[in-house]
């Protein structure tokens, strides 16, 4: 038999047997579909958000499928709950593979000149700076499993400019720069680091702009396939890019957005 092609034998899968990941944000939305698809990939998950009864319902859903699932309940942009959860990834696993680092908020649709200092604040606050907190936290336990991928969720907007938006794209601006300078600064220790940006999802974060008949309707007239995107949509991306498949891959960053045409 000729061998020349191992790939006959092995294709390439997303499955994630034996690894542990961290996702924030894992209570609902896209976080909560990472979560499980992380866990039907074969991960131990370690899940974090604000809502801890979500983050139990989640964490049970788990457990029932067979699955390994931790907890903590707190906001990323507070410093002692990264802490927290590092800990608990140290003394369940002592380690960790992946990190997702999918918490995010836009509470504020207004033009800049309206918008407050606290939204502004608050936006770069859980979008930016705590992302970055969350790779420091992660890095020990990444090279303790000698090496990891990290999967940053950005946005379309933070390419790509839009009215009342200025916080959220700003922040998502930066967490790309984010990405490619870890990227960079980090594959030395066998650490990739990667972005996705989705575009509009069916999810509790855009109810508001999805249910205003106008804005909908401007939103859709700048997406080619002319519908919002399901959280599922995005999910093979951010498996891809934390396995092995995307082993030559980092500073990159993977637009699920519809073809999303708005400069």
């Amino acid at each position: 038999m000729n061998d020349d092609s191992p790939l006959l034998r092995k294709p390439p899968d997303l499955r994630l047997d034996g690894k542990v990941a961290w996702i924030t944000g894992a209570s609902r939305g896209l976080g909560r579909e990472l979560a499980f698809a992380f866990a039907g990939a074969g991960a131990a998950v370690l899940l974090s958000a604000r809502s801890a009864a979500r983050l139990e319902q989640v964490a049970s859903a788990i457990r029932e499928y067979g699955g390994e699932a931790e907890v903590v309940a707190g906001s990323v942009a507070d410093p002692a709950v990264l802490d927290a959860t590092a800990k608990v990834a140290c003394e369940r696993w002592g380690r960790l593979d992946v990190l997702v680092n999918n918490a995010g908020v836009s509470p504020a649709f207004v033009r800049s000149e309206r918008l407050a200092d606290a939204d502004w604040q608050e936006v770069l606050d859980v979008n930016l700076t705590a992302p970055l907190r969350c790779c420091r936290a992660a890095l020990p336990l990444l090279e303790a499993a000698g090496g990891g991928s990290i999967v940053n969720v950005s946005s379309v907007h933070g390419a790509r400019a839009h009215e009342r938006l200025i916080a959220y794209a700003a922040s998502k601006g930066g967490l790309e720069m984010v990405t490619r300078t870890l990227a960079v600064e980090w594959v030395e220790r066998g650490i990739r680091v990667n972005a996705v940006a989705p575009g509009y999802l069916e999810t509790e974060m855009t109810a508001g702009l999805r249910d205003h008949e106008r804005w909908a309707a401007a939103l859709l007239g700048q997406i080619p396939m002319r519908r919002f995107g399901q959280s599922a949509e995005v999910v093979p991306a951010v498996l891809f890019l934390a396995a092995e498949t995307s082993s030559y891959i980092t500073g990159t960053t993977l637009f699920i957005d519809g073809g999303w045409t708005a400069t």
